[in-house]
């Protein structure tokens, strides 16, 4: 429901929009109100908060700009929806009622129905757009303000680290006797230190594409900013799935370093390969769509395996986002997702009929980081391949490859909970 405030001494005039609103403005239902003063306005305008506002210019206790003014003095001037109407052209009091925070004016006598549900139209949805997009910026500052704060922990902890490492050190150097003992625990702790440094880039990589999705949602939106028909509610829905994509990405990869560092910690539980695949599919929306990718999927054979859910989230996730990446340039995109049973063992598997990989070439660098092997075809770090086989591996898993170039690549992962 929208709620419009007609603000006009003028009876006809008043009828005149009422007429206009109620039978063309495109909204399911439209409750209006009407004040003929100023004080009456700013008084009504508290009370019911308006989508909308018609402001007469002249008004027999006021002018719509002091009324403009008095709405500021209770709310902020960026979440006024205000149109100006005035009796003259007065191209000097447009420009005043814009500066003073009217969103548009029109003329009397100059406007007709068409004008008049155009204009009111384009003022509600702009307003809209302007609040969402303030409340997405801050929760953006939000989401910001958590990584600096994740970042400030991971350099105390590398420090904290150091500290230990001189530790170590000079103990080591006194306590002879402990020489094996120490030399282990130097060992984990340097592994310990360089899996920090990774987990920084992999949180890069894997936030690369959320970021990726918003960006192109917001630029749909900005090159559709009128909406005519209930899309808009979508694009909005698909924004808010993408800021949970990215707290989630953020959420599994500090798992991951919590199992390199407190191996057996992480509990293995049934996962449900359909549901977790549709939750990767619905993350990855806007680059099928936008690539015109099919994924087909299959688990019949292996509906079900004993894995750490948010694991093998990163490992499927990874794997679906290189498939549509790395796509071939001249067909359309075709992944298949499917799971079985290979001596009693679970194997999942994703294929894709894209560009390739030469493993004679690569093969013995593909999982090592910061390696790529076709950087035309869009942005990354060379960090998902070398993620993804450093959690299968540390369960106990490994993964095979099947690849020809120009023909597409199946990577067959042999899972272990």
């Amino acid at each position: 429901m929208k709620k419009i405030l007609l603000v006009d001494d003028n009876e006809q005039d008043r009828m005149l929009y009422r007429r206009y609103l109620t039978r063309s403005l495109g909204y399911e239902s439209l409750e209006l109100h009407e004040a003929t003063s100023g004080e009456e306005a700013i008084r009504q305008y508290r009370a019911i908060r308006p989508d909308c506002v018609l402001l007469d210019y002249n008004l027999p206790d006021t002018t719509g700009l002091e009324v403009l003014v008095g709405f500021k003095q209770f709310f902020p001037v960026e979440t006024l929806c205000v149109i100006m109407i005035t009796g003259g052209g007065s191209e000097m009091l447009a420009v005043r009622a814009l500066n003073e925070g009217a969103l548009d004016y029109l003329v009397k006598q100059h406007f007709d129905r068409d004008l008049l549900v155009k204009t009111v139209t384009h003022a509600i949805e702009k307003n809209e757009w302007r609040q969402y997009q303030a409340r997405y910026h801050a929760e953006l500052q939000g989401v910001n303000q958590q990584l600096r704060d994740s970042l400030a922990e991971l350099t105390a902890i590398r420090q904290e680290l150091a500290s230990k490492n001189a530790l170590l050190e000079t103990a080591h150097t006194q306590e002879k006797a402990h020489n094996k003992e120490l030399d282990t625990i130097n060992q984990r702790l340097a592994r310990t230190n360089a899996d920090l440094d990774n987990f920084v880039y992999a949180a890069s990589h894997d936030l690369r594409q959320p970021v990726h999705n918003l960006r192109g949602l917001f630029d749909e939106l900005r090159r559709t900013a009128t909406f005519h028909d209930p899309e808009e509610a979508e694009v909005l829905r698909l924004v808010d799935e993408s800021l949970r994509a990215l707290v989630t990405t953020i959420t599994d990869l500090a798992h991951v370093v919590q199992v390199e560092q407190l191996p057996g910690e992480q509990l293995a539980e049934t996962v449900d390969l359909a549901d977790l695949t549709a939750d990767i599919l619905q993350a990855l929306r806007p680059q099928m769509v936008a690539a015109e990718a099919d994924i087909q999927t299959d688990f019949a054979e292996l509906p079900e395996v004993e894995y750490v859910r948010s694991n093998l989230r990163t490992v499927l996730l990874n794997l679906a986002t290189n498939a549509i990446k790395y796509r071939y340039p001249d067909r359309t995109p075709q992944v298949w997702v499917r799971s079985r049973l290979q001596d009693g063992k679970p194997v999942l598997e994703v294929q894709d009929n894209g560009l390739g990989i030469n493993l004679e070439k690569h093969g013995a660098e593909l999982f090592q980081l910061f390696r790529r092997f076709h950087p035309q075809a869009g942005e990354g770090t060379g960090v998902g391949l070398f993620l993804v086989n450093r959690l299968v591996q540390a369960t106990g898993g490994h993964i095979e490859v099947e690849s020809q170039e120009g023909e597409g690549t199946m990577f067959r992962v042999f899972l272990r909970s």
